[in-house]
């Protein structure tokens, strides 16, 4: 009886043993991740890529609005004093520029998708009233250059404050997102206008043109370089850049605000980008060179 016992008591025994080992084993699997707890949902699925959120910036709009001033309108870059919009930088058709306009349609398309709104002379305290015409389009890109007015005043202290300067340029994103919220904007920095009046200052043509009243602020007395005149157009300077740097500041709060990183400004413009009557504005390979900088600008997979 006691025999029978302790025999039937083995195979029990092993059973048990058995089931402990898979336990065990089973514990052992889990534990190779440490604390860590088993994969679940879509870290589980594997080989099923998971969906990327669609990019903010789409590099290829397929409508083109632009505002601006004179720069933006081909201001004396066909014809002494005279609008050339045809090759504007931004929309003109222009075999010898191709526009942005151009680069991101093709010319076909671009004759009927873009639309420029630029108003030689103006400043920034005119761009909301563009931006509101602009946005009648229901265009996907706006492309804006200005500012180069606000700075170019009969005097310094003439010259639009820096605060001022800001809150018109948010006031324009402000009424292009009150219209338009997924428009894409392309910004331009300000030109470096002590570089061009470097540059005009050897053409005697150019300076005749520059007594017509073009940007007196630093262009007035194209050849003083005494103490004050050398302040004055360093002031100029210094309000160009403080311009870009807001321009920089606003854009980089609207997540489909594009600034070109200072591109422009940089840019070195010699005498064969500009115009051959006043040396100030950019001729027609300057204004290729704008299209350039835009396009390229607008089609990088990051700002």
């Amino acid at each position: 009886m006691g025999q029978t016992t302790r025999r039937g008591t083995r195979p029990a025994r092993a059973v048990l043993v058995l089931v402990t080992a898979a336990a065990l084993g089973v514990a052992g699997c889990d534990a190779v991740g440490g604390d860590s707890p088993a994969p679940s949902g879509t870290a589980a699925k594997q080989g099923r890529p998971s969906a990327r959120p669609t990019p903010v910036w789409d590099t290829s709009p397929d409508s083109v609005a632009a505002v601006g001033d004179s720069i933006t309108t081909g201001f004396d870059a066909c014809a002494v004093l005279s609008d050339c919009p045809e090759v504007s930088w931004a929309t003109g058709g222009s075999e010898q520029v191709d526009s942005l306009a151009v680069r991101l349609l093709g010319r076909t398309e671009a004759a009927g998708r873009s639309w420029n709104h630029a108003v030689t002379g103006s400043r920034m305290a005119d761009l909301p009233g563009q931006m509101a015409r602009a946005a009648r389009r229901s265009p996907e890109l706006v492309a804006v250059m200005t500012g180069a007015n606000d700075a170019c005043r009969e005097t310094t202290a003439a010259m639009t404050p820096v605060a001022d300067f800001r809150a018109d340029f948010e006031e324009a994103l402000r009424t292009l997102r009150e219209a338009l919220p997924k428009t894409q904007v392309y910004v331009a920095s300000v030109p470096d206008l002590k570089r061009l009046w470097s540059q005009g200052r050897t053409s005697a043509l150019g300076k005749q043109v520059w007594k017509l009243g073009i940007c007196p602020s630093m262009l007035g007395d194209p050849d003083a370089l005494d103490a004050a005149a050398t302040q004055r157009r360093e002031t100029v300077h210094q309000r160009v850049q403080d311009y870009n740097e807001a321009l920089r500041e606003v854009c980089a709060g609207d997540s489909r605000c594009r600034f070109d990183g200072g591109a422009v400004h940089a840019y070195r413009f010699g005498t064969g980008q500009l115009s051959r009557w006043d040396w100030f504005h950019p001729s027609i390979d300057g204004q290729a060179e704008l299209a350039e900088i835009a396009y390229r600008t607008v089609t990088a997979t990051k700002p």
